[in-house]
């Protein structure tokens, strides 16, 4: 009788260790982002929402999926721009407007203070930020985020949490791709 008694709790705790692999915190999926040339990996199946913001004095349809995993909300936006010239100080604008959004300590127009060195396959430039501030509750949240354009495309993908674990970061932002022009 042990021996049948350790060998089913053994297999139960076989079968509970499978349960848990089969639900990792992170479901990462290639995701491709509709209405753009942009791919990226998620850790969740992401909403999909779309509304009129200011960008440049200009009201503008901002899209964006996003979901949370992990105790971290993961995030893609994007917007057009009417102009190319635009690009940059759209990106500008809405980093500023992500900041203080987030109640950042530091000037919104001081890039040096939050820059963060991060790459997106395809695109030309980057603007990387990293910040901590509060979310609306009054927690603390911190934020990596990468502001990007392609053709008349800005682009912001960011990740907020009280914690950001490296790993995620690094297949968040390693999954980010765009077409080389």
């Amino acid at each position: 009788m042990p021996v049948s008694f350790h060998r089913a709790g053994a297999a139960l705790l076989l079968c509970a260790l499978g349960l848990t692999a089969c639900s990792p915190t992170f479901n990462w999926r290639e995701t491709r982002v509709e209405g753009t040339p942009l791919q990226a990996l998620m850790p969740c199946k992401p909403d999909a929402a779309q509304r009129s913001v200011p960008l440049l004095g200009t009201p503008t349809e901002l899209h964006l999926l996003s979901c949370e995993a992990g105790g971290l909300r993961f995030a893609l936006a994007w917007a057009e721009v009417p102009d190319a010239d635009q690009l940059r100080p759209a990106t500008l604008a809405w980093r500023s407007a992500s900041l203080m959004a987030i109640r950042v300590s530091s000037p919104p127009d001081d890039e040096a203070s939050t820059a963060w060195p991060v790459k997106v396959a395809g695109a030309a430039q980057v603007l990387g930020v990293s910040a901590q501030g509060q979310d609306p509750s009054g927690a603390a949240v911190q934020t990596r985020a990468a502001y990007f354009a392609q053709g008349q495309q800005v682009f912001q993908a960011a990740v907020y949490g009280e914690r950001l674990p490296a790993e995620a970061l690094d297949t968040f932002f390693g999954g980010l791709r765009l077409p080389t022009p």
